[in-house]
């Protein structure tokens, strides 16, 4: 169980930095965007491939970074250039992206060269100078006896583009892009160019998709063409999931926020998945069942908070007219 509970953790704190993408385009531009899908295997293919000619883990990261940026961007151009419709855009990269990404690794999936990724580097370094061996020794206990490093670093850097994505929604050009989310027209009549903003927004949420896809891949030790078939719905869970526990009053509690519902989802999804009846293949059902729950579960007590607020009005109003009588 702990074990279990420890593996959901360490995915979910990395799908998480995709969850922060999809955030920025559904809740910041109101942008559907279907390139997460495709981007997030680009990020996984070049970083893969990249490793394998040699170039070091995180570099190779970086890379799947920018090849992230650059296909949102061209989502970007589709939609305000092109005069294409938001959601067809991003299906449209979507598609080019799956002929891309086979290009790109000149198969349908291929393999981290052992002991290259930078979670192998990572369990080499915390193994040598025991790191491991201090947080096992504490938590013997519950037989979490892993490799801790990839948790800490994932910690680290999930919480660093955090941060940064915070600083940069709190600039001018962040609240600009906020405002276009909100209302485009209004942004445009104070003279801002909401299709640099779209593309700009666009080419940020993709590359944090892209360097998530990179991370999965090392962590998984291998990336393949259908990884990110659905991954928009698990991206969208996320983010229902953390706004309806956790609530999103300001920028940093909203993609804190996020990054808890990613970490939810995949526990809620792990323990699933150990129930007889469930199988493999029903991951995309139960998703589908989750962000179900997510949407209706809130109406649902916000109805029945009114409803008693509606009775106590009511109760309220019959005693003032009984006191007055």
């Amino acid at each position: 169980m702990a074990f279990a509970l420890f593996s959901a953790f360490e995915t979910g704190i990395i799908y998480a930095i995709m969850a922060l993408g999809v955030y920025l385009t559904f809740r910041m531009l109101d942008f559907p965007d279907l390139t997460v899908d495709g981007s997030f295997v680009t990020g996984a293919a070049v970083a893969v491939v990249s490793i394998t000619a040699g170039v070091p883990a995180i570099l190779a990261s970086f890379y799947a970074l920018i090849a992230g940026f650059i296909a949102g961007m061209c989502t970007g151009l589709l939609h305000t250039k092109g005069k294409i419709n938001a959601l067809l855009s991003g299906i449209l990269m979507m598609i080019a992206l799956y002929s891309i990404n086979l290009r790109i690794m000149g198969r349908p999936n291929l393999g981290v060269p052992v002991g290259e990724s930078f979670f192998d580097q990572v369990r080499t370094f915390t193994a040598t100078y025991g790191i491991d061996s201090f947080f096992n020794s504490i938590f013997s206990f519950l037989g979490l006896d892993r490799s801790w490093g990839i948790i800490l670093v994932m910690i680290l850097i999930t919480f660093f583009l955090k941060f940064l994505l915070d600083l940069f929604l709190k600039t001018e050009i962040g609240i600009a892009l906020r405002a276009t989310g909100d209302n485009k027209k209004m942004i445009r009549s104070l003279s801002a160019n909401t299709d640099w903003l779209i593309i700009l927004g666009l080419g940020i949420s993709n590359a944090l998709v892209a360097f998530s896809g990179a991370l999965i891949a090392q962590h998984g030790g291998f990336a393949d063409a259908g990884m990110g078939v659905g991954l928009i719905i698990i991206g969208l869970a996320s983010v229902i999931i953390g706004e309806a526990l956790f609530g999103t009053k300001t920028i940093f509690r909203a993609t804190l926020a996020i990054i808890g519902g990613a970490i939810v989802y995949r526990i809620v999804v792990t323990f699933a998945l150990r129930v007889d009846f469930l199988e493999a293949g029903d991951v995309r059902l139960i998703t589908a069942l989750i962000v179900i729950a997510a949407l209706i579960t809130p109406k649902i007590i916000q109805k029945q908070r009114n409803k008693k607020r509606l009775k106590q009005k009511r109760l309220q109003q019959s005693k003032e007219v009984s006191h007055h009588a």
